[in-house]
């Protein structure tokens, strides 16, 4: 799946409302403010926060 910029314009961390950051290799849609990680799964991100993994600072990077 690729997102494109109108598609990713329009999602949100459910959270914080903050920006998305979409990293294709693993496939996950990353919230840096409140460092969590929503899977895409087969093209449908999951934005529910049971569906988020934390992750560590050095993910971040």
């Amino acid at each position: 799946m690729s997102l494109d910029s109108r598609t990713l314009a329009l999602l949100v961390c459910p959270q914080c409302k903050g920006r998305l950051e979409w990293r294709e290799e693993q496939q996950e849609l990353i919230c840096r403010g409140e460092k969590l990680a929503f899977p895409v799964i087969d093209d449908i991100p999951h934005l529910l926060l049971s569906a988020a993994r934390e992750m560590s600072s050095d993910e971040l990077k």
